[in-house]
């Protein structure tokens, strides 16, 4: 199933204070996840295996990179841990990067928020206005994502226009 995501990404030195802001709000704690995103080597998109403790996940998106909130095509497998599937993904595709996060998880609705430090990068807020249905819309989600941005103060020099794994590889 194909699901339609608007969705930002952010530098922040003030991790505690954007959290703070969202609180105030009174969102769903999902909880606090050690998640180690493996990318693999494929030629359209960007394909990740996701293992933490509360999300495990094959996913597969295609996204424009460019700075602020931004359309996703995605594709999402939940799984179990299973070290098999990890093993056949580096065999046949081979590791590409790989991203070491903690993140703090929430949801106001269909808005899910990240709250990130990531290994080698630095500290960084996450929205995502999710539509897995196609009953929200992609004008419905651009004005949640540049609600929440209003919200967090976030200016254009804020937002990052490439993924962790791109970061990553571009510090290299």
């Amino acid at each position: 199933m194909l699901i339609l995501n608007i969705e930002f990404k952010a530098n922040t030195n003030n991790l505690g204070g954007l959290e703070k802001l969202l609180l105030d709000r009174d969102p769903a704690f999902i909880g606090e996840d050690h998640q180690i995103d493996t990318y693999f080597n494929v030629g359209l998109g960007r394909l990740k295996l996701r293992e933490g403790i509360i999300e495990n996940a094959l996913i597969h998106y295609e996204r424009e990179d460019f700075a602020g909130a931004k359309s996703s095509q995605v594709m999402l497998y939940q799984h179990q841990p299973d070290k098999t599937l990890k093993d056949i993904l580096i065999k046949t595709l081979g590791i590409k990067v790989v991203v070491d996060k903690k993140r703090k998880i929430y949801f106001i609705n269909n808005v899910k928020f990240h709250f990130d430090t990531v290994n080698q990068l630095g500290t960084f807020v996450e929205v995502e206005a999710i539509d897995k249905d196609g009953s929200i819309g992609r004008e419905k989600l651009q004005a949640q994502c540049d609600q929440y941005a209003a919200l967090f103060n976030l200016t254009a020099a804020d937002f990052c226009s490439v993924s962790y794994s791109d970061m990553i590889l571009q510090n290299r």
